[in-house]
């Protein structure tokens, strides 16, 4: 319990960091369209063509955006907790 307790205060702690890497990592290049929402977009309309580099790319550029969201679940759960 205690190392859950341990990985929820290190993701909620860090909330600023993500949402730094979210806008600037998970944003770029910002023109046309932010690259994550066009892989997104790819993905969502079949992954026709996706190579493994595309994949590899969605990978990277999603990544902030997860830790963001875990990180932000996580400040709600201790919350709720308190």
């Amino acid at each position: 319990m205690d190392s859950k307790k341990g990985m929820l205060n290190k993701l909620a702690d860090n909330t600023l960091i993500f949402a730094l890497a979210s806008a600037t990592l998970g944003l770029a290049p910002f023109t046309p369209e932010p690259h994550v929402w066009g892989k997104i977009k790819w993905v969502m309309g079949g992954a026709n063509g996706m190579a493994g580099m595309d994949w590899f790319d969605l990978f990277l550029h999603g990544t902030p955006w997860i830790l963001l969201i875990a990180s932000l679940a996580a400040r709600l759960i201790i919350l709720v907790r308190k």
